[in-house]
């Protein structure tokens, strides 16, 4: 397992369960480019910050389907009129783990981990996959923590998983989301500066240096 002493790209292989493909065929059926990229840097950052941290307790197939599967809500064909899109996404991952065979108690987990994504914070002793992908979705999305991880890693998995136009179209797609449904986690991001936060991103800064 990778360390902080370690921490390598090649040392991060995505589970090759049934589930997993599954979540990974459906994020690249439906998301762009930019934001498929996203997920998987998403996955790579909470692993990453797992290994800094020293936990090797957690479901990392759990952890990567609900890495794969956190922002499916934002795409039209999965965007709920009513429910959050996290919580749409949540869905969509409780289907895809059924098919899957999952027992449904981890299907709940599943959905459970992609919802706390967008808290603020998440207590690593309640759930430890909901942490990492907070974490992990926190650093792409806002920069938090962006010192955290060793810097020939980030680079790495930036080369591997370039930002493209993450910036612009998530601040739309979470912006369009806030408009219509201003009492969900989405109206709490724009609010506290996401357009500004993702064009001032040190990543993003970095891409263009």
């Amino acid at each position: 397992m990778a360390t902080s002493s370690n921490l390598r790209l090649r040392d991060l292989k995505a589970p090759d369960s049934r589930a997993s493909i599954a979540a990974y065929e459906l994020a690249a059926d439906y998301h762009s480019p930019a934001l498929l990229n996203h997920v998987l840097r998403s996955w790579h950052w909470a692993r990453g910050f797992a290994a800094m941290e020293s936990r090797s307790t957690f479901d990392d197939e759990l952890l990567y389907v609900a890495a794969l599967l956190h922002d499916i809500g934002i795409v039209e064909p999965f965007d709920n009129h009513t429910l959050s899109y996290e919580e749409a996404g949540g869905h969509v991952a409780v289907a895809l783990t059924t098919g899957a065979g999952w027992p449904r108690d981890r299907r709940v987990r599943a959905k459970d981990v992609i919802i706390r994504h967008n808290w603020a914070a998440v207590d690593p002793s309640i759930d430890l996959e909901g942490y990492l992908l907070e974490a992990g979705t926190a650093l792409d999305i806002t920069g938090a923590r962006s010192g955290d991880l060793p810097s020939s890693f980030v680079g790495e998995v930036l080369k591997k998983y370039p930002r493209l136009t993450v910036a612009h179209e998530f601040t739309a797609c979470v912006s369009a989301q806030a408009e219509r449904k201003p009492s969900t986690a989405a109206q709490r991001i724009v609010d506290s500066g996401l357009e500004q936060k993702m064009l001032k991103h040190p990543f993003e800064a970095a891409r263009s240096e």
